[in-house]
């Protein structure tokens, strides 16, 4: 039996376990990458890890996500990491050299090695045939002092893409298409796997869009074949010794299937307040649009920026739209700039942002009250935007393009057949601008290097031992697919706090109910009570850090998402699933429930008493015995430094 990709990457990287069906699996990491969001927190566990130097052949901080400087904060915290990655080893991509993935996809990611990112679009290198996932800042820390990356081995789906893009449709649509037939559920303990005779019809950049969004179905990791396309990637990069062709064995076998005729797909646009609530362009054409906003880590290509140059150039925005655009990286910018293509957005009437992922996660740019914003981003979560009334569309570029000049969501093929517009044709030069000046190398003399910490760093909180038994109120009870944008949000007011664990509490949940931080701290703590799909969304291990130190003890759900349960693990929450999944609609907020932590062997089905109710539920918990461990002793760090203690390492 041959091997598909996924196989070949991991059968070199695998230091624990073995490639078999549900095995639990610990992989060796070539590459890690933090961004100045996620990464003050991560580099705080690496220095309270105790090691003096980072493990891997490259890791990379990025200052992408928090660039409003509107007090000390954010420099503080971008300072801390500069010095951090100096004295540690690490790259520094300083403010304004772009957005992490697609720098990462420009500068570093390599065919056949494996990443690992505290950022959930991590993937994003997928695109040029790298595993790549997405993790919370612990487990990327720990990746960094050397230690292997756990999970389960994930089954492969094979996404057979045949014929190519008509005029117009955009790899955008391709992974919109992968969302309405699979949703945000449906890559849940999946990879990814693109391939046929389509595939080589999508360039690099182009895929890239395809495997970053590949989160949102809640899939490990997306990736293509590392073939002629991605070689040609790196020749314009100067980074042509790094390929190696990766490609399936003709016999190589899947899990399933998708198939997807390139030549069929339409326009898409994915409707709040979920990216998998997908339906064509036509369908609501002449949707009045208040906003449209070009770029993020999806789109922010030199493809995508052309893209919109190619409608926008000598026309000019619709009067009632308010038009921004964040480019990716310095590189798009200099190549948009000498092919005039900024030039042609500024004279449309399109805003130049910051290259960063701003808007994406609420970094100003939000749309009016009750305003529409179509935007070529990943995610369209309620409240993301910046407040809870916007009303984020997911579209393409052209789809974007097209709409901001007709005030409208608007098909481009039908505003291309009306202005008599050319179809759009991409193709990469022989060389692209290459700047690397403002990445920052690790210190020469690491001794020598003093880590500054601003007023707001607080220490890493102690997370105390869990007791033999947890008992506590319901303190919170949500539906499905609650994302971790609700349970910590991000945004301009929010994210200063990044690095100040007590003070980010103060906005637990404050999209679902603001008073939740304070009745948990009167409470003592307690149990949250989820849907299906709880966690669903970004990386950020804030959303369990800071209800643990707010007394959350337990997370009672139908079903977890991935990157989500690994952290509630890291810290030290108890994730539980219902047995019986009516057990979840009799539970109530304010109820009293109690459990036996000690007891407790894997997956194997134990008690939870409603003490308010009287009654018993069946459950079980969706980690192995050493996760159990983990949780018990307080979460990874405590686990790990009584690990040493017990071996005298």
């Amino acid at each position: 039996m041959g091997k598909n990709v996924t196989e070949k990457i991991l059968g070199t990287h695998v230091a624990e376990g073995e490639l078999k069906p549900g095995a639990r699996l610990g992989l060796k990491i070539d590459q890690t990458l933090i961004q100045d969001a996620t990464g003050t927190m991560a580099c705080l566990e690496f220095e309270a890890i105790g090691i003096d130097r980072v493990q891997t052949e490259v890791s990379v901080t990025y200052t992408d996500h928090n660039l409003i400087q509107a007090d000390y904060r954010n420099p503080d915290d971008h300072r801390y990491l500069q010095d951090v990655a100096a004295k540690y080893g690490m790259i520094c991509s300083l403010a304004g050299n772009g957005i992490c993935h697609q720098v990462h996809l420009e500068r570093f990611a390599r065919p056949g090695g494996t990443l690992l990112g505290s950022d959930s679009h991590t993937p994003t290198a997928g695109g040029i045939g790298m595993i790549a996932i997405g993790a919370g800042g612990l487990d990327v820390a720990l990746a960094m002092a050397g230690e292997p990356f756990t999970l389960g081995m994930p089954k492969i789906v094979r996404v057979e893409l045949s014929g190519a893009l008509l005029p117009f449709v955009s790899a955008k649509d391709v992974i919109l298409e992968v969302l309405r037939r699979i949703g945000v559920k449906g890559g849940v303990g999946k990879v990814l796997e693109y391939g046929g005779p389509g595939a080589a019809s999508l360039s690099v950049p182009e895929r890239a869009t395809i495997t970053n969004m590949g989160a949102e179905t809640g899939a490990t990791f997306s990736i293509f074949p590392s073939d002629e396309v991605t070689l040609r990637w790196l020749k314009v990069q100067g980074r042509e010794s790094q390929w190696v062709e990766i490609a399936a064995d003709a016999d190589a076998a899947y899990d399933s299937t998708i198939e997807i005729d390139l030549a069929s797909l339409e326009p898409l646009v994915a409707c709040p307040f979920q990216p998998d609530k997908v339906v064509p362009v036509r369908e609501l054409a002449g949707l009045p649009v208040d906003q449209v906003m070009f770029g993020s880590c999806t789109n922010s290509s030199l493809r995508d920026i052309l893209a919109a140059a190619h409608f926008l150039k000598g026309r000019a925005v619709h009067p009632r739209v308010d038009a921004g655009f964040s480019p990716g990286s310095r590189q798009v910018i200099l190549e948009g700039n000498d092919r005039g293509a900024i030039a042609d957005l500024v004279r449309a009437g399109v805003r130049l942002l910051e290259a960063s992922c701003g808007p994406c996660i609420g970094m100003g740019f939000a749309p009016p009250t009750e305003g529409v914003s179509l935007r070529t981003i990943n995610r369209n979560f309620l409240g993301r935007c910046g407040h809870s009334t916007g009303k984020v569309y997911l579209v393409s570029p052209e789809v974007a393009a097209a709409s901001a000049l007709a005030g409208v969501l608007k098909d481009p093929r039908d505003l291309a057949a009306e202005l008599g517009l050319e179809p759009f044709v991409f193709d990469l030069p022989e060389r692209l601008v290459v700047e690397d000046n403002r990445f920052i190398m690790p210190s020469p003399a690491p001794g020598e290097v003093e880590i500054r910490r601003g007023p707001n760093i607080a220490p890493f909180p102690e997370l105390k031992a869990l007791p033999p038994e947890l008992e506590g109120t319901v303190l919170l009870k949500v539906g499905d697919d609650i994302t971790t944008d609700h349970i910590m949000p991000a945004g301009a007011k929010v994210l200063p706090f990044r690095s100040n664990i007590p003070e980010i509490s103060k906005y637990v949940f404050e999209v679902v109910d603001p008073t939740f931080p304070d009745r948990a701290k009167a409470a003592g703590g307690g149990f949250i009570v989820g849907g299906a799909n709880y966690g669903q969304g970004s990386s950020r291990e804030h959303a369990a850090l800071a209800p643990r130190t707010l007394g959350v003890k337990a997370v009672l759900a139908k079903s977890f998402a991935r990157i989500h349960l690994a952290n509630l693990v890291n810290f030290g929450i108890l994730p539980v699933v219902f047995e019986n999944p009516a057990d979840y609609d009799a539970l109530g907020q304010g109820d009293v429930l109690s459990l036996r932590l000690d007891t407790l062997a894997g997956e194997e089905p134990f008690v939870v008493t409603n003490r308010t109710k009287g009654t018993e539920m069946s459950c079980r918990t969706p980690v192995e015995a050493e996760d159990l461990e983990i949780i018990r002793a307080g979460g990874r760090l405590n686990w790990a430094g009584t690990k040493k203690g017990q071996t005298g390492a």
